[in-house]
């Protein structure tokens, strides 16, 4: 394991002692590093944000829906910025017979205009990146910095047959060409991540496979 990595057993609060925890083979098996049955927690800084990154179909809408609470430990709400749920509340208002292509170009804009809102509200957020866009994660980390908290990875390494397969559950996926680019985009936050290093203006990664996503228990805030 690459120097600076730290496999820490129970709860963890990535950005402490380590810049990378890779969790992947840690499926809350009963293994050291488990914290029991509901398997292990991560812990950040109330008012830091937590980006969940992975290819399309890897399980980070339903990590972040299962996994992230309504509140902090100080009874502050805890936001969850994902683009899916954007894109569903537009489904949900206009014509179902309308292709999506045409008002895309709207839910990014009101994804986007959500996640500044988020931001601007001091609260903590837990955002939702596919890992291909750059500007988002700088955009982030340079809000983190203006505004004194930090900036942390959450990062699903999925084969890409099994993210292909989750998209095709979902009954949603991404064109070839979109998918090639989330694919080597994730390729390289992972390789930085087995090399110790955290994405470019992030305190921390926590690097998981779909075992160690699905015993994730809790993404917390205190």
């Amino acid at each position: 394991m690459a120097q600076g990595t730290a496999p820490t057993a129970g709860a963890l609060r990535p950005g402490r002692r380590a810049p990378v925890h890779d969790l992947r083979g840690d499926g809350g098996d009963g293994g050291a590093a488990a914290t029991g049955p509901g398997g292990r927690e991560l812990r950040y800084r109330v008012g830091d944000v937590v980006v969940a990154s992975g290819l399309p179909g890897s399980g980070k809408t339903t990590m972040i829906g299962r996994a992230v609470p309504r509140l902090d430990q100080s009874g502050r709400a805890v936001l969850r910025v994902d683009s899916q749920d954007t894109r569903e509340r537009w489904q949900r208002r206009l014509p179902r017979w309308l292709p999506y292509a045409l008002y895309r170009p709207l839910v990014r804009y009101a994804h986007y205009a959500g996640l500044r809102r988020a931001l601007r509200s001091g609260a903590s957020v837990v955002v939702h990146d596919c890992g291909t866009l750059a500007w988002v994660r700088r955009w982030l980390a340079r809000d983190a910095r203006r505004t004194g908290r930090r900036l942390h990875m959450v990062l699903l390494d999925v084969d890409a047959a099994v993210a292909l397969e989750g998209q095709a559950a979902r009954g949603r996926g991404v064109s070839r060409y979109a998918f090639g680019r989330h694919r080597r985009a994730v390729g390289r936050l992972v390789a930085a991540a087995e090399g110790g290093r955290p994405p470019e203006g992030c305190a921390s990664v926590a690097l998981l496979d779909r075992a160690a996503a699905s015993a994730l228990r809790r993404i917390g805030f205190e």
